[in-house]
Formats: structure tokens, C-alpha cells, sequence
């Protein structure tokens, strides 16, 4: 009985606490947001955290989203009962998911930058995130099943250190970009430190059916500084700095990659049709350089069928080819006389059979031969004789175009894997496509 009583009591003070907040100065109000961070350092086994990769998980995942977003008038309601949108059909989109008893009751999706950009670059100026080394990724689409969102974060909490710890780890990404409500701009300022884009908020947003939305940005780079310096000396279900850095949630599931790949579609033919074609008319409704962008992604025969048909004007228009999957490999260069462990080292970020494109933190030289070797993935390391044939470098980060001597069997499979898997499960096996 006294144990009820102590509960009313110290929810009857949070309400109020929460009503004065509006009216405190705006560092009060921030850390008055901070001293409400509760996060669970033993979530429920019940709850796991995941890639949305079947069709079940990414439906209920859209059909949550949908009543979510109808909630708030975000969007009107759709007779697929799902929102879908031309984003999620890109392979440099990942959808997250969390799932209570294998039902998902949260979701939130990941929109790296690609060839159509991301979502808020419509409204919102992007040029001094882009000055920046990194990529950006929008995060979008975050929607809590209602009957969770009054358990003190126990899904929103878990749901953001795998956002967190999926940017930083596998999705290479450093600006994550986000457009919300004015309402809700306050918890991300305070809690996990984004900075506006600009003093002004966008009145009408049509990516949420004409709802205001305000833009901020959040370096990954540089916020683990910024949560140590708010949130080391607190208590451990309060410290953010640990929870995101340090803490590991035996709930997360992370996927499983062969290679240093960056990205996990999860999209097949069958998928693409079933949310794009057959469900929704996201495709019917797409612009033809859209349409034409979508041709060369999905360049394979299978997706031919499911793709939006292209007009004869778009055979005028110069494209070229766009990669399912992007990569970051690390390698060496190896010049003649010098030892392996003297190597300089290069980040390989394009593949091709006979050739690659690497970044590069000091001058290299043209037209010089050297022993390379590039770790593919953890336990598959290719050893090829490359020079860089053209490059540009201003001192600290510079790129280069390296052509092969003669690709050594594991390169062959992994380029060939690139080109030919769907889904990035299909890179498990790489010697399965290397003769097609």
C-alpha cells in the first residue's frame, strides 16, 4: 500500500514538473529534459531490436508507421493502411524494428544520403553539413506502438542506441539529419544535443502532409564528447554517455556480414512489387528521373519485371549505373624494398573486376606499382598489384582511381557478389555468382 502511495505521489509530481517546463528559461528546460532519462541497462528478453528484413517485419513496421503518422496528422490515412515512400525502396535505406513477443511495437528508419538525397533536403539547406568530411543519413520514420510510449522509454531508449550504434559501426555515417515537429525539436536538443539548421521553422512540410517541421543535425564524430561532458558524472540510468558508447544490449541484433559492406538491402524483386507495385502506387506515381535512378540501382534481370516501366524519352537521357551496396575496406600499399607492416594505407570505397577507387590521408604517386592488400571482411584479405591511375588530394583527404595488374580469385568473387546479389545475405556466399 505504501509502495502505491510513494508511486501516485511521484507521478502526481512528475505531471506537474512536466507543465511548468514551458516556462522555465531554455538551459533549465534542457536539463530539467535530462534529469528525465531513464534507461533500462537490462531490458526485458522479450524485447529484441533489428533489421526489418522479412515481409511481415516491414509491413507491420509501415502499418505502425501509417496509424502513427494518421495520429498526428502527419499524413492521411491510405487504403493500404501502410506509409511507404520512395526512400524505403532505396538499398541505402534501413528500416530498424523492435519487437516485444515478435510482434514490432517500434520502428525507425535510417535514409542515407544517395541519388535522391534525403527527404528534408527539399525544405532545409544542407551545404555546411556537407562541407564536412562524412555522410549524412536522415532519420525518419520513428513511430512507437502507443501502448509503449508511457513506460519511461523503455522502447524509445533501446531504439535509439541502435540507431546510434548502427550509424557509427556499420551504416558509415556521420551527420545524422532529422525534420520534426516544433513540439518535439526540444527532446533532441537537450537530450542528445542536435543543433538547428536554421532559426526558423518550416511552416509547411509536405513529406508530413503540411505539418511545421524544424531541421537540426547531430555530428557522431564529435557527440561522444559532447554526451561525456553532460552525462558521465550521473548515475547509470541516466548516463547517455555510457549507454551509447559503452553499454552492450544483448537485445540488439545486429547483421551479419562477410564483407566490409556499408549498407543491408534487404529489398527482393518479390518485395519491391509487393510494397511499391501491388500495395501502394509509390512506383506509378514517380518522376522519370526518378524512375530512371530506381533502373540503375535494381540493374539485374530480375527486377526488370517489377520496376517502373520507362518511357522512350528516357533513352536520351545519360545515366550510369549506381551500387547496391557500398564498401570500406581498409588496405595497404606496398611500395618494392618496403615491409607489409610499412604499408601506406588507403580506404578502398568502389570496386569494379579490374579496378577500385580509394580514399587516401596523404599524396600517393601516379603510375606506380604496388603490392596491395585489401581486407575484404574479417577473415578474407585480397592480395592484387594495383596503381593509381588519377587522384586528387588537398593534403588530408584525397581520392584515387587504381587499376589491377590481375584480380586474384577473392577479389573475383567479391566483385562478382557485389554485382550480382539482391540482398545482403546473398554476399554470405560469394562463390555462387562468380561464373554467371
Amino acid at each position: 500500500m505504501l509502495k502505491k502511495i510513494r508511486l501516485a505521489a511521484r507521478s502526481v509530481m512528475h505531471h506537474a514538473t512536466r507543465k511548468m517546463i514551458p516556462w522555465l528559461p531554455k538551459n533549465r528546460r534542457f536539463r530539467v529534459f535530462r534529469s528525465f532519462v531513464d534507461c533500462n541497462l537490462s531490458p526485458n528478453p522479450r524485447l529484441v531490436l533489428k533489421i526489418a528484413e522479412t515481409q511481415e517485419e516491414l509491413e507491420a513496421c509501415f502499418r505502425l508507421l501509417h496509424d502513427v503518422y494518421v495520429e498526428s496528422g502527419f499524413m492521411k490515412p491510405h487504403p493500404s493502411g501502410m506509409r511507404v515512400t520512395i526512400y524505403h525502396a532505396l538499398p541505402t535505406t534501413t528500416t530498424l524494428c523492435a519487437k516485444y513477443d515478435d510482434k514490432v511495437i517500434g520502428t525507425i528508419s535510417l535514409i542515407r544520403e544517395s541519388v535522391l538525397g534525403v527527404p528534408l533536403q527539399k525544405i532545409f539547406d544542407l551545404s555546411a553539413v556537407g562541407e564536412k568530411k562524412g555522410l549524412i543519413a536522415e532519420v525518419s520514420a520513428l513511430a512507437v506502438h502507443k501502448s509503449f510510449r508511457k513506460t519511461g522509454g523503455s522502447v524509445l531508449f533501446p531504439l535509439m542506441k541502435f540507431m546510434y550504434e548502427y550509424c557509427t559501426t556499420f551504416f558509415d555515417t556521420r551527420h545524422l539529419v532529422i525534420a520534426v515537429n516544433p513540439g518535439h525539436i526540444e527532446m533532441y536538443e537537450s537530450l542528445l544535443f542536435f543543433q538547428r539548421l536554421s532559426a526558423n521553422v518550416v511552416e509547411n512540410y509536405d513529406f508530413v502532409n503540411g505539418a511545421p517541421a524544424v531541421g537540426a543535425t547531430l555530428d557522431l564524430k564529435e557527440a561522444p564528447e559532447i554526451f561525456r561532458k553532460h552525462y558521465a558524472s550521473k548515475p547509470p540510468r541516466r548516463n547517455l554517455y555510457a549507454y551509447f558508447t559503452q553499454v552492450k544490449l544483448p537485445n540488439i541484433e545486429f547483421p551479419n556480414r562477410r564483407f566490409y559492406t556499408t549498407n543491408d538491402p534487404v529489398l527482393t524483386p518479390n518485395l519491391i512489387d509487393y510494397f511499391f507495385n501491388v500495395k501502394t502506387d509509390t512506383f506509378r506515381n514517380l518522376s522519370t528521373r526518378k524512375k530512371i535512378l530506381l533502373h540503375t540501382i535494381y540493374d539485374l534481370p530480375e527486377y526488370k519485371a517489377v520496376l517502373p516501366e520507362l518511357s522512350t524519352a528516357a533513352d536520351n537521357i545519360p545515366i550510369r549505373n549506381h551500387d547496391r551496396f557500398s564498401v570500406r575496406c581498409p588496405a595497404k600499399l606496398v611500395a618494392q624494398g618496403m615491409k607489409e607492416d610499412q604499408g601506406i594505407p588507403i580506404e578502398v570505397i568502389e570496386v569494379s573486376k579490374y579496378g577500385f577507387q580509394a580514399r587516401a590521408n596523404k599524396p600517393l604517386p601516379l603510375n606506380t606499382w604496388f603490392d596491395t592488400i585489401v581486407q575484404l571482411g574479417r577473415n578474407d584479405i585480397s592480395r592484387i598489384r594495383s596503381q593509381a591511375l588519377r587522384g586528387n588530394n588537398n593534403g588530408s583527404d584525397g581520392f584515387y582511381g587504381f587499376s589491377l595488374e590481375e584480380p586474384d580469385l577473392l577479389w573475383r568473387k567479391f566483385v562478382s557478389a557485389l554485382y550480382h546479389s539482391k540482398i545482403y545475405s546473398d554476399l554470405e556466399a560469394p562463390s555462387q555468382f562468380l561464373y554467371r
